[in-house]
């Protein structure tokens, strides 16, 4: 396993940020750790990372005990924090050679064009960081964090403030990087985790509510929704007293969207219905749930 958090538990005084939090990431995973604000992201992040220690508990990464050999763990691990710590005064070029030195690399001045290159930085390189935009500052800090060829990759937010075509730029090296190395990244934005992600990791309240695989999560949602056209009109009174169905949403006279409270298969209940009110069904359509309905789900103070 590339990462192994064991029983993490972290104090902040007597708040207490993530509780008995225990999960495994393999080698040349992509995984989504998602979760609202405050739900204890961060601050597993910056415990992986050996920025803070936990109160209790243990964390490897590559097979080093993050608390007791922090210079080999962080060796391994590449960390993109959500707030992007830059030296804005310096010259692209001249902070990636900084960061090179740091980690000792060897052939340093091949190492940093090569990052360069990967990042789409060549037409910045000679540029001063603080007059870059939102979007090359995050390519600065990926390539920081990339510069020695680490294992692991911590990346928190990863693509906050880029617009739509940085998105689809940083997303396309994220995935690319994934075939190479561990990939571990918090992010707000569910089509993103849809789109690269292998797993996904749900932590609410400072404890783990969800790990699965990316499909087998938005297969696991407790509700269906169901898209049906009768010949003729209907009422949401009478659809309501379907077995099951909570919600019936009208998209014309004779077309509903039905909310239905289980996961197992309601189309034949929908067909014997139809019989008993002299309907017939025209279309028959199951819409396929997104990972921001498991999300909502599993962290909303108030489930339905």
């Amino acid at each position: 396993m590339s990462i192994q958090v064991t029983h993490i538990t972290k104090l902040f005084g007597t708040q207490k940020a993530l509780n008995d939090v225990s999960f495994n990431v393999g080698e040349k995973e992509i995984v989504g750790f998602l979760g609202p604000n405050g739900a204890g992201k961060s601050t597993m992040m910056k415990i992986i990372t050996g920025y803070i220690p936990p109160s209790q508990g243990t964390v490897t990464v590559c097979g080093f005990n993050v608390a007791e050999e922090s210079i080999h763990v962080r060796q391994q691990i590449g960390y993109l924090p959500e707030h992007n710590p830059l030296y804005l005064d310096m010259y692209v070029k001249e902070f990636l050679a900084f960061a090179a030195g740091l980690y000792k690399v060897k052939h340093m001045s091949a190492r940093v064009k090569e990052m360069i290159a990967l990042t789409g930085l060549e037409r910045e390189q000679h540029k001063k960081i603080g007059a870059l935009s939102k979007g090359y500052r995050q390519r600065v800090g990926l390539a920081q964090a990339m510069i020695h060829d680490p294992k692991v990759l911590i990346m928190d937010e990863p693509t906050t403030g880029l617009d739509p075509n940085q998105l689809h730029e940083i997303r396309g090296l994220i995935k690319q990087l994934g075939g190479q190395k561990t990939v571990m990244l918090s992010t707000h934005i569910m089509q993103e985790v849809e789109a690269l992600c292998n797993r996904v990791i749900i932590i609410n309240k400072g404890e783990i509510v969800a790990n699965a695989e990316t499909k087998d999560l938005q297969k696991s949602n407790e509700r269906q929704v169901i898209t049906v056209e009768f010949d003729k009109a209907s009422s949401a009174s009478q659809l309501r007293k379907i077995p099951m169905v909570t919600n019936a949403k009208a998209i014309n006279d004779t077309t509903w969207q039905l909310t239905i409270a289980s996961p197992d298969d309601a189309r034949k209940t929908i067909f014997d219905f139809a019989v008993q009110n002299n309907l017939s069904v025209l279309t028959l359509n199951r819409v396929e749930q997104k990972l921001e309905d498991v999300f909502k789900q599993l962290t909303s103070e108030e489930k339905e």
